[in-house]
């Protein structure tokens, strides 16, 4: 039982299904094969993050990208050992996942608001589950903006589910480029571009964003500028996670710790602490 119990352990799990997001990425999906790993899989809430394991190459963390159906979902780019390890398998072979870790997105608390979300690149994979849950429960929140960006066409992720969000009720959906590109006829620019040129009103309003720190760093000066306060601006931070339960030290900003305390923060929270995770 003490095995069992040990948050270090991950639970077994198998590959049944694998498909290209984008350049570099894929998205795998993971059944876990005994029953108290099973029953972890409703635990799940958008923001939370688990350990995926290559079994021989180590366990690297990532985020939950959907909360639809009975398999967890994650995007995972080919950076570095664990990842390319895990790029390499194919569906049936083992893995582990550890989790759920970490706080998650307080949809419950912003049911009756205005939902803004700005995913950039692979930053996107997290907030897919709020887009999920906002679309099943269409009723219970107001108006959507999904605001999505990469640095060319080929490493935007879920391009398929485009046309299911520009279709929703309620909603607008906004796509954007860093540069030119071949073939492209979208529109071009940075995601903070692209915010100013939507300028969604704050009244009423919170912004979900997710992407690289700098990008993050810029989507709130420009939410900012459009009227957003940083009790109005959520977000979710990745690190350099060893343990996932606050004893590592590794993922610290400040007092807090992504993978407890996050990592999903509200812009106040971090207030005066971003500057240094760039």
């Amino acid at each position: 039982m003490a095995q069992i119990n040990n948050p270090m352990r991950p639970h077994p799990g198998k590959l049944v299904g694998i498909r290209d997001l984008a350049t570099g990425i894929k998205l795998f999906q993971i059944e876990l094969t005994e029953p108290e790993g099973q029953a972890t899989v409703a635990e799940y809430r958008p923001g939370q993050f688990a350990f995926v394991s290559a079994f021989g190459a180590g366990e690297a963390p990532f985020g939950i990208a959907s909360i639809r159906g009975p398999y967890l979902e994650f995007a995972i780019n080919a950076l570095g050992h664990v990842t390319h390890t895990l790029h390499t398998l194919d569906v049936g072979d083992p893995v582990g996942v550890r989790g759920p870790l970490g706080n998650w997105f307080p949809l419950d608390a912003i049911k009756g608001h205005n939902v803004v979300i700005l995913g950039a690149g692979i930053g996107g994979a997290p907030l897919r589950p709020i887009i999920q849950t906002i679309l099943d429960r269409r009723d219970e929140y107001g108006h959507l903006t999904i605001l999505w960006a990469a640095r060319s066409p080929d490493l935007l992720v879920f391009t398929a589910e485009f046309d299911e969000w520009r279709a929703a009720p309620d909603t607008e959906f906004h796509v954007t480029i860093d540069r030119e590109h071949e073939g492209w006829s979208g529109n071009v620019g940075l995601i903070t571009q692209l915010l100013e040129q939507v300028d969604p009103a704050p009244d009423n309003a919170i912004s979900i964003c997710c992407g690289p720190p700098i990008a993050i760093h810029f989507i709130f000066l420009t939410l900012g500028k459009l009227g957003f306060t940083p009790d109005q601006v959520l977000t979710t931070l990745e690190a350099r996670m060893h343990c996932g339960i606050g004893k590592c030290g590794r993922c610290n900003l400040g007092e807090k710790f992504i993978c407890v305390d996050g990592p999903v923060f509200w812009q106040k929270e971090i207030a005066g602490f971003l500057e240094g995770f760039l």
